[in-house]
């Protein structure tokens, strides 16, 4: 057992006093909170987080790990969304199963670094070659020592077909579906503790049929798992959904199964008053993507209305070419300035720090993480104040947002410690640039 004790502040998105700490057990969950005053009802080691603010692990809704090796692009740099998408496809449709690998490997460091310990990625791209593209995820994930639902995405609708994507980059429903269900059997866990989870993901209104959507939301019943999409991210998208296929991206979303609660949505920023009651009484999700909406100039989701009407909300960093980085503290803390800037400062650091954490679980479908309880995982990110950018705060917690807090001390993942003194223990952080940067450097050049 260990107590991880004395915190110099602690953040457990619930009601819940754990202001001496908590207790981890040997099977890697939480087995007690440590009241203020009090002391653990067991015999423990200890780990004195006097230092420390310490959060549930960070959850990242809403990612493209194979970005990382476009980030900050020249071509792309001050494009909207459209644009931004058929400058890079071609770029993308050049990856490799290594520099894929490179790539994943950047961005779970990164977000590991941040205090993240479940991350959900949504890999559309399958160009030849590319095949194990999931699979070459999966083992990055376990090599890290993180969470992940690795969602199988998919493109149907080409260029040629009144998409935006080149016809390198479609596939036919036949193989994407054999793939998927392929996925979740060799890979898909259940229950409590789960490392490793797939979704099924056909990319976006503009980039797929309306059959492989229907035929995914069938596949998701039949194996129980989760269905993802780009959905109401900006208005071009609901102008093209109106143009192609007579709908509203709602009344799309219906038309094709995919209106419930095994749904969440990235973005979803341009929904109507009804379509948002709509989404609530559904029970779909919506990944939050502040900084990507920001950097694209999408529009600003309604993030509190959604709330309102039942909508669980998480946050997600996005693809890292249009964060462009993978830090979900620093996500956290746009997010809390953008509905501030949307809804008024009584926003509180508390509700954006529950977006990052307990309401990105619930996004996932997963309530064994994303909080500090007995019985549930213990997955931790542990900040420190020491940098000069804390000097003379006074609330610890609500400094890691308003201070602007962007590396972790310590991450533990079900009880293992997977950042000690900000560094991932055995990975040679200098060397993957090294190889990151070349493969980076040669996808561009073509």
């Amino acid at each position: 057992m260990l107590w991880i004790k004395n915190p110099l502040g602690i953040f457990t998105a619930n009601d819940l006093d754990a202001g001496n700490g908590l207790v981890v057990s040997e099977s890697g969950t939480i087995l007690e909170l440590v009241p203020s005053g009090a002391r653990p009802t067991v015999p423990c080691t200890e780990f004195d987080a006097s230092a420390h603010v310490v959060l549930p692990g960070l959850i990242n809704t809403h990612h493209h790990f194979y970005q990382t090796l476009t980030r900050a692009w020249g071509p792309v740099a001050d494009v909207p969304l459209f644009p931004w998408l058929q400058n890079l496809y071609p770029v993308w449709a050049r990856l490799t199963p290594k520099s894929l690998e490179l790539a994943v490997k950047v961005a779970l460091a990164e977000l590991l670094l941040s205090g993240c310990t479940t991350a959900a990625d949504h890999h559309y791209l399958f160009p030849d070659g590319m095949e194990d593209a999931i699979d070459i995820e999966v083992a990055a994930v376990r090599s890290m020592g993180m969470r992940a639902t690795l969602t199988r995405g998919s493109m149907t609708l080409g260029e040629d077909d009144g998409g935006l994507p080149p016809r390198t980059t479609v596939q036919s429903p036949e193989a994407i579906l054999a793939d998927s269900e392929r996925l979740i059997r060799t890979y898909h866990e259940t229950g409590p503790g789960a490392s490793v989870q797939i979704a099924l993901a056909p990319c976006s209104p503009f980039s797929v049929t309306k059959e492989i959507m229907a035929e995914s939301a069938v596949m998701a019943e039949r194996f129980d798992v989760r269905l993802h999409t780009h959905l109401a991210e900006t208005i071009d998208e609901e102008d093209f959904c109106r143009s192609m296929f007579g709908l509203r991206t709602v009344d799309y979303l219906e038309s094709v199964g995919w209106l419930g609660p095994r749904t969440w949505l990235g973005h979803g920023i341009h929904f109507n008053d009804e379509e948002i009651a709509r989404l609530g009484a559904a029970g779909t999700a919506v990944a939050h993507c502040p900084t990507s909406n920001m950097r694209l100039a999408s529009g600003t989701a309604r993030v509190l209305e959604l709330e309102a009407a039942g909508v669980p909300v998480g946050l997600g960093v996005d693809g890292s070419a249009s964060n462009d980085a993978s830090n979900m503290i620093l996500e956290a803390r746009q997010a809390l300035y953008l509905q501030r800037l949307r809804y008024g400062a009584s926003v509180p650091v508390s509700r954006a720090l529950g977006w990052a954490t307990r309401g990105s679980a619930a996004v996932l479908g997963r309530s064994d993480i994303g909080q500090l309880a007995p019985g549930l995982q213990a997955d931790l990110a542990l900040f420190k104040l020491d940098s000069l950018r804390f000097s003379g705060s006074h609330d610890p917690v609500a400094a890691l947002l308003l201070c602007g807090a962007d590396r972790a001390d310590r991450v533990m993942v079900g009880g293992s410690w997977r950042v000690v003194d900000g560094a991932i223990p055995d990975l040679d952080v200098a060397g993957l640039i090294a190889e990151h940067s070349a493969a980076a450097r040669k996808l561009v050049a073509g």
